[in-house]
């Protein structure tokens, strides 16, 4: 009976469904009864009241060892990494969990600073792991903006949710790109960003003190293809370009390079200089990620990366056949 439940025991409801539970955020206000949006204000007001409070030790000695080496291999400022359990190796989702915790310590400390700050943020799912682990960070200050076009669908993964998070758990600010996370034509990419509110958005996101970006595999199995956001013909495009990795709408071959492909052309987003002119912290998950974490990481947008320990010794070790 929801109708007897004070409004203090329905947060607390919800934050056990869904950190618990493992409900969506859908899926707790089915439950309840009550709107996916008050389910996500009912979230951040648990983590605020501290009734969820999530935590993680990394700085053990093998993972500050192995940060250390990814700075040194790839000339990092910084490098976090996520310790691995014995039976979590090959655990995707595992080590996105991961990274997100460590990524969400990250967070709080570049948000805590006593000046305002603008956070440019990607997409993901590691990004998303990293909003849910977030808490104790209170700055009215923060300003979260958009690096890129949304999807059509609300999804814990798209970066107008992430921001409407992250602004709901901080009490900061959120500014989103007002448009699709690719145009249908490169002509059509160029009339959308003519707009004025995406022209003011993408002019925000050039302007950002810090970025936190996740990184996309260009296979048949990557989120990109399987949220529906690129085709099976973008697909061959893709793989006829050499393309093996995305970020924030841009896609690279091996070698760190922009690939040759009008996809590249067709996202309203911000650009490879853009990101060489903030400090960038790439969020990277999984043994699978290898290949397209070492394509950005050459790409020399990177200042920091934080990134699981099965991963991070897989970076930190030769990486075939094309030089870093």
């Amino acid at each position: 009976m929801l109708e007897t439940v004070g409004e203090s025991d329905t947060r607390v409801l919800a934050a056990w469904l869904y950190h618990v539970r493992g409900m969506n955020q859908q899926q707790v206000g089915q439950r309840l009864r009550i709107s996916r949006f008050r389910v996500n204000r009912m979230l951040a007001e648990a983590r605020e009241a501290g009734i969820v409070r999530v935590a993680v030790q990394h700085e053990t000695t093998d993972t500050l060892a192995l940060a250390d080496a990814l700075c040194a291999r790839w000339g990092l400022a910084e490098a976090l990494v996520a310790p691995v359990p014995p039976g979590t190796e090959n655990d995707a989702a595992y080590a996105r969990r991961s990274v997100g915790l460590v990524a969400a310590g990250f967070l709080r400390r570049v948000g805590s600073a006593g000046e305002p700050r603008s956070i440019g943020i990607g997409w993901g799912r590691t990004v998303a792991e990293m909003v849910q682990a977030l808490s104790g960070l209170r700055n009215p200050d923060l300003r979260f903006v958009s690096l890129m076009g949304s999807m059509v669908r609300t999804s814990a993964t798209s970066p107008f949710d992430v921001c409407a998070r992250l602004a709901a758990l901080t009490g900061g600010q959120a500014q989103f790109l007002p448009a699709p996370f690719l145009a249908d034509s490169v002509a059509d990419c160029q009339v959308i960003q003519r707009q004025r509110l995406v022209h003011e958005t993408l002019a925000a996101a050039r302007g950002v003190d810090h970025a936190i970006i996740s990184i996309g595999e260009c296979t048949p199995e990557a989120f990109l293809f399987s949220s529906g956001v690129l085709t099976a013909e973008d697909g061959e495009n893709l793989r006829a370009a050499g393309a093996v990795a995305d970020t924030t709408g841009m896609f690279f071959r091996a070698d760190g390079t922009l690939a040759d492909t009008d996809l590249n052309r067709r996202a309203p987003s911000v650009g490879l200089e853009d990101l060489r002119a903030c400090d960038v912290a790439l969020l990277a998950a999984g043994n699978g990620k290898a290949t397209a974490t070492r394509a950005v990481l050459r790409s020399g947008v990177v200042n920091r990366l934080i990134v699981d320990e099965g991963l991070g010794r897989m970076l930190a070790e030769g990486d075939g056949s094309v030089a870093a």
